[in-house]
């Protein structure tokens, strides 16, 4: 991995592109701010199921290793998905119900 700053980033594309079908489509933007690092993730329609896992298993894992790679860097590191275009995805029905 490169220098400190981009280690977030350059991890989740790997993990991510290990993951998915369509790793070309995979894109990571970076953002840093007085909250700490924003990854957001942007892939393939196709591939958000991969991404999220039954009942956002997979999402919350990713997120728990890149909570680590952010303390190795001195860094909280948060990740958004981002909801691609074109998703069909309906409204979420109530879970408390």
């Amino acid at each position: 991995m490169a220098n400190s700053s981009t280690a977030d980033q350059e991890f989740l594309e790997y993990l991510v592109k290990s993951l998915v079908d369509h790793p070309e489509d995979v894109k990571v933007d970076r953002k840093v701010d007085e909250m700490g690092v924003l990854l957001s993730l942007h892939v393939n329609p196709m591939d958000m199921g991969q991404v999220v896992g039954r009942q956002g298993a997979t999402a919350k894992s990713i997120r728990s290793l890149l909570r680590i790679v952010g303390v190795k860097n001195n860094a909280r590191v948060n990740l958004k998905i981002e909801e691609p275009e074109g998703s069909t995805r309906g409204p979420r029905p109530n879970a408390h119900l």
